[in-house]
């Protein structure tokens, strides 16, 4: 199997998670260094490859590297994802846009194109999208991360219809906020961390998801429990969607 952004909060919880599980785990990414010692430290069925996951040339020598090592691919995560500085679409850069679209949609679309003839020598398989809960709804200030991880669902829904007569099944997952050094350092090129605008005291689970959670469900998709399900979405928010939810034993008036 191949993650792409390992070393990442998300990406190196969903690394242990697999290879607790038993996996061969192939870490992709462009820090090479802590890809290395993440591989290190996992020890045996674990692999780091450099990945950038806008270059198809990276994506070829990923997978060919995945499969001199451990055989055709049978899950591919597609986690890595940037954000942008915050700034009304006005004043936003045309470059931040289409740096976010590279990284965050068009990373995923060469995962997809580059894995699929490896899922299909492994007669089937999973490919997870870890999109946002930015995709379910407008987000002043952040349009271009809202708008890439948008166009994943579409994606992933796409995908889903070509792939699933060759066995192979497309999800989503889309994490609210997360308790990782993505959310809370500040964003490149700007002294504002996306924790800073979001607080949990109104969610209806009043914290931070921890990594691990988001794990859960990336691996409940590629296992055969989920053999039904595809096309689909699946938030972990906390209820940061529904809104702000109503005070622990607050009376219902009828």
């Amino acid at each position: 199997m191949l993650i792409t952004g390992a070393t990442g909060g998300m990406g190196s919880s969903h690394a242990r998670g697999y290879h607790a599980e038993g996996a061969r785990v192939v870490l992709a990414g462009r820090r090479d260094g802590a890809g290395r010692a993440l591989a290190d430290e996992l020890g045996e069925r674990a692999l780091f490859v450099h990945l950038d996951v806008t270059d198809p040339g990276d994506w070829e020598r990923a997978v060919a590297t995945t499969e001199g090592t451990f055989g055709p691919i049978t899950v591919l995560v597609n986690n890595a994802g940037l954000q942008t500085p915050p700034a009304p679409i006005e004043h936003t850069d045309p470059a931040a846009w289409s740096r976010a679209f590279a990284v965050n949609s068009t990373g995923p679309f060469l995962g997809i194109r580059a894995v699929v003839p490896s899922l299909r020598r492994a007669g089937g398989g999973s490919i997870v999208n870890v999109v946002s809960t930015m995709a379910n709804v407008g987000t002043a200030c952040f349009a271009p991360y809202t708008a890439s991880k948008w166009a994943v669902r579409g994606l992933t829904r796409t995908a889903a219809l070509e792939l699933g007569r060759d066995g192979i099944r497309v999800n989503s997952v889309h994490p609210g906020v997360v308790s990782t050094p993505f959310v809370h350092d500040p964003v490149p090129g700007s002294d504002t961390a996306i924790a800073d605008a979001y607080s949990p005291d109104a969610f209806a689970v009043p914290r931070l998801a921890r990594p691990r959670e988001i794990t859960d469900v990336v691996l409940w998709l590629s296992s055969s429990e989920a053999g039904f399900v595809t096309g689909a979405e699946f938030v972990v928010d906390g209820g940061l969607l529904l809104g702000p939810a109503m005070p622990a034993g607050e009376p219902v008036e009828a």
